[in-house]
């Protein structure tokens, strides 16, 4: 399979960098590449209604903060 045009710019890059620089880009790719805490980013709509129906009937149940409350707890950090 060919490299791509923005494969190769990425090479040209990376021959250019020393060992230390090579290792933080690598543990830099990792993390923006590895899903966190298994979030992939991609939802279904099924998915994406279902946390708007649990957020909304958290709200019906009170179960929220208001604004002043969240600053009164930001000032006990």
């Amino acid at each position: 399979m060919a490299a791509s045009a923005t494969e190769k710019e990425l090479l040209q890059y990376v021959a250019q960098m020393d060992e230390q620089q090579k290792k933080s880009l690598l543990e830099m790719i990792k993390v923006f590449v590895k899903p966190v805490d298994g979030f992939t980013g991609a939802i279904t709509f099924a998915q994406y209604n279902q946390e708007l129906d649990e957020a909304e009937a958290e709200f019906d149940r009170g179960d929220y903060i208001t604004h002043s409350e969240m600053l009164q707890q930001i000032k006990g950090w």
